[in-house]
């Protein structure tokens, strides 16, 4: 992604992918592993240094959806994803790429809430089957010192 837009996004594949977005988001946050999962492709790609490998696949993008929700509920806690600052850049008819910044809040119940992370993610976007889906993500920190300026740092 160069940062001054390589393709025009018109207005419907704009909504379309703050939809995306939008959905991911609650859809991972409530718990709802496998709808998760049907947001990336079924070989979706999900890199991010917070975990020990990359994530690969539907099965393992649910698995890693299920862990994610069944860890915050574990600690007594609420996990939002929060989404902003979303920039979209068309590389062809049917594909997209997508940058935005990511914070992670996380509420103890009956508590007060904490920003656990806060990063970039760097998507690959498809059209599949009529829909947007992640083909691939790469997550970077924002304590990692990169910049993220000339690529993801992340894989």
């Amino acid at each position: 992604m160069s940062g001054t837009g390589n393709g025009e996004v018109g207005a419907v594949a704009f909504v379309e992918i703050h939809q995306l977005y939008g959905r991911q988001s609650h859809l991972i946050d409530e718990g709802f592993a496998a709808e998760w999962a049907a947001t990336f492709t079924e070989t979706g790609e999900f890199h991010s240094p917070s975990y020990p490998a990359p994530v690969v696949g539907t099965a393992a993008l649910t698995e890693f959806a299920r862990a994610f929700f069944t860890a915050a509920s574990t600690a007594g806690e609420a996990h939002r994803h929060v989404l902003t600052n979303i920039l979209i850049d068309r590389i062809g008819e049917d594909e997209l790429a997508v940058r935005a910044y990511l914070q992670i809040i996380a509420t103890r119940i009956g508590g007060d809430s904490r920003l656990v992370r806060f990063t970039t993610v760097t998507d690959r976007v498809v059209r599949a089957g009529g829909q947007w889906r992640i083909a691939r993500r790469a997550v970077r920190r924002d304590d990692s010192g990169g910049s993220g300026a000339g690529g993801d740092t992340a894989a």
